[in-house]
């Protein structure tokens, strides 16, 4: 019975000391695990940051490059667009003459636009004299005689008097600011002629305004009284230039014609008073 028991408590021991080793060779294993752990979420972090830095740099990159490409876009349009209005304007009016002259057997790029150019030249020096005037008045009344026609000319006529620099008496009288198409909203127009509305209560001076919708050729046209237009300082080929470009060609500060008077008016009278001594 005693070797039983002294068997039984050197196994015990013997266990304890193995459970033990165990132990003490489980300890270094976690702790190299949690070192492991530490350096792979360090190098994680690092790599979110790297790709972070990566996608900012490309956006600073992008945003850089787009406002570059429509800062380019921004001048060479309007650049592009006028040379290729004044190739298209060349080739239109080469073409009225330069089949003249490649039946003459003179094949010159550019001399038929020349010679229209120096026609409309001649044209507009003609028809300022006297005999000019009396041949476009023949062929005036000629066209007012065709029944579709002369509604078409007369139109045309109409505006191009607005901007012609000899037309003493122009379609467009004055640049004119409405007060359209509802309170506190204002539209240009331009003032081409004068009314008088007669009623029961008397007669009433109307103004016919003319306000461009769609560029200079299609409008609306409104009767108003004078009293209540206002008259920017604006000539008439400003308002044209200002409705052409809509709206992008509108000074910052506009004036009207009365408060340039008013202006006028006290700096004169502030000229001329003379000082007062005291004594």
């Amino acid at each position: 019975m005693r070797s039983l028991i002294v068997t039984e408590t050197s196994k015990n021991r013997k266990q304890k000391m193995e459970t033990g080793e165990e132990q003490l060779n489980l300890i270094p294993i976690s702790a190299e695990n949690n070192s492991e752990n530490g350096a792979h979420s360090v190098c994680s972090s690092a790599s979110i940051s790297h790709s972070f830095s990566k996608e900012a740099f490309y956006k600073v990159i992008r945003s850089w490059a787009s406002k570059k490409f429509m800062t380019g876009c921004v001048i060479l349009l309007p650049i592009a667009i006028t040379f290729y209005i004044t190739w298209w304007f060349i080739h239109f009016f080469d073409g009225f003459f330069s089949p003249i002259y490649k039946h003459l057997g003179i094949n010159i790029f550019g001399l038929g636009f020349v010679t229209s150019i120096t026609f409309i030249f001649i044209t507009g020096v003609f028809m300022s004299s006297w005999l000019g005037a009396s041949v476009l008045s023949l062929g005036e009344w000629l066209i007012k005689k065709m029944p579709f026609i002369s509604y078409i000319y007369s139109a045309l006529k109409q505006i191009s008097a607005a901007i012609s620099p000899d037309q003493k008496s122009h379609a467009f009288k004055e640049v004119a600011i409405i007060r359209h198409p509802r309170i506190g909203e204002y539209a240009f127009g331009f003032i081409t002629s004068t009314v008088i509305l007669l009623g029961s209560s008397g007669s009433e001076e109307l103004n016919c305004v003319y306000v461009p919708s769609n560029h200079l050729y299609i409008g609306d046209i409104f009767l108003i009284n004078s009293k209540d237009i206002i008259r920017p300082n604006l000539s008439v080929r400003e308002g044209i230039e200002i409705v052409i470009s809509g709206g992008m060609s509108v000074p910052q500060i506009l004036t009207t014609l009365d408060a340039q008077a008013i202006d006028i008016a006290g700096t004169v009278e502030n000229f001329t008073t003379p000082e007062v001594n005291g004594g």
